[in-house]
């Protein structure tokens, strides 16, 4: 056996003594669950660690193991676990009913404290996730302005419907514009006829399809931070020449920031004073229980009036369920300018630290992100695009799946594609912790690095 092969079975082989009821549990649960678990991004091999509970920025697993969230639910629980107020908030209105079937006032108490801090929101809806937010949004645009055509970048996730189920995977073929296709089995070609994808912080890529397209695009729909492709930030002037685009070409622009409301009091198109015309939203919005919404200017909201002649149809049985808009109610009013600073700051530590550690390792790496977030890159190339990302996988082996089982095997809880986001309850003590863990990892896995990928090697 290599010395790399050595190293990797020693991590899994480390995983595996201090997950063995996990391994018990994810062999039950593939009984009726097929490959065992109901939810693609928290799944990974060998088998998925299974949590019991959660404090603060702490969670434990069935085996007694603490960890280190920086996962948060993929950015839901900005304010961690069992977030005192939260939590009181759940309970209170438990006791109450968790859904009447009827409206309540914290429907419109949630949403008035959202419109209150974006600019772009006057109006809004709930769904149940931010797939369902992205597609009323989308249907929004289509029937404000009579027109079916969707532009998207190549890379961007929107979620799981047909509409937004096209290049989230980015075209590698090297053309000047994107390829366009379908992202898996069961999604219809004829989504393409539909869907049009342009290249991310790409002006001229988005005004060819606005004027090949012409008088068919309703929508431009992008996320400012492209949360799977890497957390890659569009350029502000992107952003900005994305508005001036959709003034030009009488379009509508959706930004999604289901991800990236987290980065400003004002979301991200507070931070970047670009306003949309539609926003989705959902995640830290619910207080970590299930939601979504999609709101923007008045005119285009109304078409949901339900009183409005001819207005159409959007209901959902949970849609605006009590229990839901109190832990929501909570989070945003916890999500003050003060803690927002506070988990970017530390944001921003974990970012520099972390490339502080690659180059102490001798690796090349780089990391990506805004505010809160971060992203783990191996590679010595500047990332600004998803495929740049992608490029960089196909090259590096194993990497980042045995980075995260060594985090994990350290204390670390981090999402399994090399995502990181940070939560309101830690401070710089938890960070410290992190790049004590990170800078090991990348030491355990250097001489793997050196035999697999010795490109990467400075």
């Amino acid at each position: 056996m290599s010395t790399a092969e050595t190293i990797k079975q020693q991590i899994l082989d480390r995983y595996a003594s201090r997950t063995t009821k996990s391994c018990v549990l994810d062999q039950q649960a593939k009984t009726s669950l097929p490959g065992g678990d109901t939810r693609w991004a928290t799944y990974h091999l060998p088998y998925p660690v299974y949590m019991l509970r959660g404090k603060g920025c702490t969670l434990t697993d069935v085996d007694g193991n603490r960890y280190l969230d920086f996962q948060n639910n993929y950015t839901s629980l900005v304010h961690g676990h069992a977030h005192p107020a939260i939590t009181a908030a759940i309970q209170e209105q438990a006791a109450k009913s968790v859904v009447y079937g009827a409206p309540a006032e914290g429907q419109f108490q949630l949403a008035d404290l959202i419109a209150s801090r974006l600019p772009g929101v006057d109006q809004l809806r709930y769904t149940n996730s931010g797939t369902e937010a992205t597609m009323m949004a989308i249907r929004a645009a289509r029937a404000f302005t009579g027109r079916q055509v969707i532009l998207k970048m190549d890379g961007g996730y929107h979620g799981s419907h047909d509409m937004v189920e096209v290049n989230i995977t980015p075209d590698l073929s090297g053309e000047r514009m994107p390829i366009a296709k379908v992202e898996a089995d069961g999604v219809p070609d004829s989504v393409l006829q539909s869907t049009a994808v342009a290249r991310f912080n790409d002006l001229e890529s988005v005004e060819e399809i606005l004027k090949a397209k012409s008088g068919q695009i309703a929508a431009i729909i992008i996320e400012p931070v492209m949360n799977t492709a890497g957390m890659v930030a569009a350029d502000e002037s992107f952003l900005r020449g994305l508005r001036e685009l959709a003034n030009r070409y009488d379009v509508l622009l959706i930004f999604d920031e289901v991800v990236t409301m987290r980065l400003h009091e004002n979301g991200y198109q507070g931070k970047v004073n670009v306003l949309p015309d539609l926003t989705a939203l959902g995640k830290l919005i619910g207080g970590g229980l299930p939601i979504g919404a999609f709101g923007g200017r008045k005119d285009i909201m109304s078409l949901y009036d339900p009183a409005r002649p001819n207005g159409f149809h959007h209901s959902g049985t949970f849609n605006g369920n009590p229990l839901t808009m109190a832990a929501g109610i909570a989070s945003v009013n916890a999500l003050t300018p003060q803690a927002i600073a506070h988990i970017n700051a530390l944001g921003g530590k974990l970012r520099e630290g972390m490339e502080e550690a690659f180059a102490e390792a001798g690796i090349h790496g780089r990391t990506t992100g805004v505010g809160s977030l971060a992203y783990v890159h191996w590679t010595a190339d500047e990332v600004t695009s998803a495929a740049d990302v992608i490029r960089w996988k196909q090259k590096a082996a194993e990497l980042p799946r045995l980075l995260h089982m060594e985090l994990l095997n350290n204390g670390i809880f981090s999402a399994n594609r090399g995502m990181f986001n940070l939560s309101t309850p830690m401070s710089e003590n938890e960070i410290d912790s992190a790049l004590e863990a990170f800078r090991a990892a990348l030491f355990t896995l250097k001489p793997y690095t050196a035999e697999k990928a010795p490109h990467l090697m400075m």
